[in-house]
C-alpha cells in the first residue's frame, strides 16, 4: 500500500466513523487555522458556530490572501480581491458566532505559503508562534498533514514547528478539504486556487503517521448556519467573478463534502502528538 493511500485511508468510507457531540472538544480557547479564506467555514463551519453557541472562545487565523481563485481578473485585480476575501471571511465568521476581532489574515502570499526549506519559512513560523503564544489554546484546528494542496500541508507545517518551539501542548484537530476523491488523493488534481503549478504532491520524505484516529461531528443543528455561512462566500461560489475563464469555483459537487449534517476530523496519535 503506499503512502498516500494509508495516509488518507480514514476518509475512504467517512460514514462509517463514530459520531461525536461538540461537548467532547469544547475548550475555552480554540484557535482555528485555514490556509486559505473559506476553508474554516468549510472545513469546520459547523464546529465553529457549535463551539460559539456553548461560549467557548474561538480565534481563527487565515494563512493566505486566496488572491490566486481568479488571478486573471481585471475587475478584481490581486489587491481588490484579497479585501474581498477577507471581508467574505469577516461576513462569513460573524454568522458562525465569531466576531472580527477574533480574525487574523497573516496575508501570506496564495500560493507560496512558505513549506520546508523555504527562505520565507522562518519569519512565517515567527508570526505563528507569536500569535499562539499570546492566545495560548487549548485547542487547535489545523488542515490535515496530507491534503493534496502544498498550501494546507504548509500551514500544517508552520504551526507545527511554531508549537515544537514552544510550551504549548493544544489537542490538534486537523480537518480535510481536498481528500474525498480518492483519485485525486494526492496528485493535487481539484485542489483548486494556488496550485496550478505546484502539481499538489505530497511532500517527499513525509513519516505517516502510525495511528490515524478519524471521527464525525454532529453538525445537524448548525447546518443551516453553515450553509449561510458558505454562501457568503460569492468570489468562491458564485459567478461574481466572470472575467477570468480559468477562475477558480466550488462547484455544487465538491459543495456537496462540506454540507453534511456532520463534519470529518482527524487526529494523529504518537509520542509527541500533542505538539
Amino acid at each position: 500500500m503506499n503512502n498516500q493511500v494509508t495516509a488518507t485511508l480514514p476518509l475512504s468510507d467517512p460514514t462509517a466513523l463514530p459520531l461525536r457531540s461538540v461537548k467532547e472538544i469544547a475548550q475555552s480557547k480554540v484557535v482555528v487555522i485555514a490556509p486559505h479564506p473559506d476553508d474554516e467555514t468549510l472545513g469546520c463551519g459547523g464546529a465553529i458556530a457549535l463551539l460559539r453557541f456553548l461560549g467557548c472562545d474561538v480565534r481563527v487565523l487565515v494563512m493566505s490572501d486566496g488572491t490566486l481563485s481568479h488571478p486573471r481578473s481585471q475587475k478584481f485585480p490581486s489587491s481588490v480581491l484579497r479585501s474581498l476575501r477577507e471581508s467574505e471571511t469577516l461576513s462569513a465568521l460573524k454568522i458562525l458566532g465569531v466576531h472580527a476581532s477574533a480574525v487574523t489574515f497573516l496575508g501570506l502570499k496564495d500560493g507560496s505559503v512558505p513549506l520546508l526549506n523555504s527562505p520565507l519559512k522562518s519569519s512565517a513560523v515567527v508570526a505563528c508562534r507569536n500569535y499562539l503564544a499570546e492566545i495560548a489554546p487549548q485547542t487547535i484546528f489545523l488542515p490535515w498533514r496530507y491534503d493534496p494542496h502544498p498550501d494546507h500541508r504548509a500551514s500544517w507545517n508552520l504551526i507545527y514547528t511554531a508549537l515544537r518551539e514552544m510550551s504549548l501542548s493544544p489537542r490538534l484537530i486537523e480537518y480535510p478539504i481536498w481528500d474525498w476523491d480518492e483519485e485525486q488523493q494526492g496528485t493535487g488534481v481539484g485542489a483548486g486556487e494556488g496550485d496550478r503549478e505546484s502539481g499538489g504532491k505530497f511532500e517527499e520524505n513525509s513519516p505517516i503517521p502510525p495511528q490515524v484516529i478519524g471521527w464525525r461531528l454532529d453538525i445537524e443543528t448548525m447546518l443551516e448556519l453553515k450553509n449561510s455561512a458558505i454562501a457568503a462566500y460569492r468570489s468562491q461560489t458564485t459567478n461574481l467573478i466572470d472575467d477570468d475563464p480559468e477562475g477558480f469555483r466550488l462547484t455544487p459537487e465538491m459543495l456537496l463534502n462540506f454540507t453534511r449534517p456532520w463534519e470529518v476530523y482527524l487526529e494523529v496519535k504518537t509520542a509527541d502528538s500533542c505538539c
